[in-house]
């Protein structure tokens, strides 16, 4: 269980500091609306993913079982990637990107926003939807534990950035410039250890 929880805690914490369409709506709504009536949109992945799981899970079930070893490289090869990007985003100077943006005025918008985000769909087709079947068919409770680190920590990483930078003026450009990194190195250890599992045919 504690690779599942690993696997969904750590995509998750990096999906939450990762600059994108949401967090900078979220960002422009605290600067604009204040963090207390921003708050709810913190949970917008939690409303908005369910037809994304249901349509992978669906997809990926028709897959022939030897496509699993292959998604699971691929997987690791797109977080890969997305360490990179990240990485060279962080040799980038620090930027400050509240202004010019418009934020979202209630939760429906936000989920909308997500929805039209692409990173949902490439992560639950590459990355958590392959490691739900593998851990639902170990035990249920697994596959729970997958998602409950995942949406929980994801939850609270967008609460903690509105609260944050809501409050206390914290997550500065620089401070999110840092995390940045740290977000680097989660999505460079999560993809090695996909790989390296695929590899092993575990």
């Amino acid at each position: 269980m504690l690779e599942y929880l690993l696997l969904g805690g750590g995509f998750a914490f990096a999906a939450a500091i990762q600059p994108g369409p949401l967090q900078a709506f979220l960002l422009a709504s605290v600067t604009r609306l204040g963090w207390q009536r921003t708050l709810p949109a913190a949970l917008a992945p939690v409303v908005s993913d369910g037809p994304i799981i249901l349509g992978v899970i669906f997809l990926l079930r028709w897959l022939p079982e030897g496509w699993t070893g292959w998604l699971r490289a691929a997987g690791g090869v797109f977080l890969l990637y997305l360490a990179l990007i990240s990485f060279r985003q962080w040799q980038r100077p620090p930027e400050d990107d509240r202004e010019d943006q418009k934020p979202p005025r209630t939760l429906l918008q936000a989920v909308v926003v997500n929805l039209l985000n692409p990173a949902p769909y490439l992560g639950w087709s590459l990355v958590l939807g392959p490691a739900l079947i593998e851990a639902w068919a170990q035990s249920p409770a697994f596959g729970v534990a997958l998602l409950a680190a995942f949406y929980g920590i994801l939850t609270l990483g967008n609460a903690l950035v509105i609260l944050l930078f809501g409050t206390t003026r914290f997550l500065n450009p620089k401070t999110r410039h840092n995390l940045i990194l740290l977000s680097a190195i989660f999505l460079a250890g999560l993809g090695v250890f996909q790989i390296g599992k695929s590899m092993a045919g575990v």
